[in-house]
């Protein structure tokens, strides 16, 4: 059976597209965005094809390419479509998939649903987490929203700088896998991008 991940984070730029482009890279794994947000022409799949060194992913297109940087559920309304997660079908591959979220679990795409509601139970949920002030209740509370709907948490995959008290109370308090660290890397391309890849390997 093929794996599909899904990669979200406790908020924006927390590191999330790094953290795809990594998995992707270890896992020579598919990749899509269901949701973009502004930025079209330097989109989060743009920035994960120049990171990427495999010759094996494929990199679906977003169901829905939104014009402004702002939650999906503004940015639709500005272009005057509706997101909801019946419209957004998940791209047929033998490959393993990644998929990325935009912004945090309970950011809205629509008046009633969130990006989690787009997570389906078979999906391995990683949590990507920057340590800064207020993180601990950010990840906690994204570990309980995650709970709550019944869907497991695969594992959290910190970035930025190490904080030894904030990484060892989620992980007593979160009872979750600690996947590993990114570093806060002066530069990321593709060799630095498949140097992580062969660490996280094994662990996914």
């Amino acid at each position: 059976m093929k794996n599909k991940y899904f990669i979200t984070g406790i908020g924006t730029e927390v590191g999330k597209t790094i953290v795809s482009a990594i998995v992707t890279e270890a896992l020579e794994a598919d990749y899509w965005k269901p949701i973009q947000a502004g930025d079209l022409d330097n989109s989060d799949t743009h920035k994960i094809e120049k990171l990427i060194s495999n010759k094996k992913t494929v990199f679906h297109p977003n169901a829905f390419a939104l014009k402004t940087p702002m939650s999906p559920h503004a940015a639709a309304k500005i272009d005057n479509i509706e997101v909801t997660s019946e419209k957004i079908t998940e791209p047929k591959t033998e490959n393993q998939l990644v998929i990325e979220g935009a912004g945090g679990l309970l950011v809205p795409i629509n008046d009633q649903e969130t990006i989690a509601d787009l997570i389906k139970p078979e999906y391995k949920v990683i949590l990507v987490s920057r340590n800064y002030l207020g993180s601990i209740n950010h990840t906690l509370l994204s570990l309980e929203a995650l709970k709550n709907r019944g869907l497991e948490c695969f594992g959290i995959i910190f970035s930025g700088e190490e904080n030894p008290s904030s990484e060892e109370i989620i992980k007593k308090m979160g009872k979750v896998p600690i996947l590993g660290r990114i570093e806060q890397e002066p530069y990321f391309d593709q060799n630095v991008v498949k140097e992580y890849a062969e660490v996280f390997k094994s662990k996914l």
